[in-house]
């Protein structure tokens, strides 16, 4: 007969029960998560503001 491997929990430290709390939206809890990403605030480019330029005259 073979043990069976537990999953672990990604939420908490303890093995997986099967509460599905993992897969509800962070945004939304009456939605599953879908991945959509909105959640990460991930942005697709980032701005840098320069203060002043400085030349070396050497």
């Amino acid at each position: 007969m073979k043990k069976t491997e537990r999953e672990e929990c990604v939420l908490y430290d303890r093995e997986c029960i099967g509460c599905m709390e993992c897969e509800v939206c962070d945004l939304d809890e009456s939605k599953v998560c879908d991945n959509c990403g909105k959640c990460l605030e991930i942005r697709d480019d980032a701005v840098i503001k320069i203060d002043k330029i400085i030349i070396d005259e050497d």
